[in-house]
């Protein structure tokens, strides 16, 4: 491809890319274990088109708008976060994440089934913020 076909089709993406990462207040990272595993990115590929659609927009509307709080994003305490998000079919799902360095790290993802946030879910988020996992 001739440099003048690549800057008509690639070189505004690149440029609308770099400005979004530049005016994101709380840009996403997803947190990575130490094999290398991404669960949350994991759980979002799992999930119909729709619905990670959903996830996504969520998660971004966390990063241009932070600090931000219900009904989109509530505190769990202990410097956990959860961004609530309400799926197709009446579903709700979940994504928790802590804030290092002026950054959103995405620890867990689930289909929330309960009125109250698992432990479960919880303590996977925690052992994830610490390293353990």
């Amino acid at each position: 491809m001739r440099w003048e076909e690549l800057s008509r089709t690639h070189v505004p993406f690149m440029v609308r890319w770099v400005m979004d990462q530049e005016m994101k207040r709380l840009p996403a990272f997803f947190y990575r274990s130490k094999s290398g595993k991404e669960p949350v990115r994991e759980w979002l590929k799992s999930l119909p088109p729709a619905d990670r659609r959903i996830v996504g927009e969520d998660i971004k509307d966390v990063e241009f708008a932070w600090p931000i709080g219900m009904p989109l994003v509530r505190p769990l305490g202990s410097g956990l976060w959860e961004v609530r998000s309400h799926l197709t079919g009446g579903r709700i799902a979940r994504v928790l994440f802590c804030v290092e360095a002026e950054r959103m790290i995405l620890l867990h993802g689930f289909e929330k089934k309960t009125q109250k946030t698992p432990k479960q879910a919880l303590e996977v988020a925690r052992r994830r913020r610490k390293g353990k996992d």
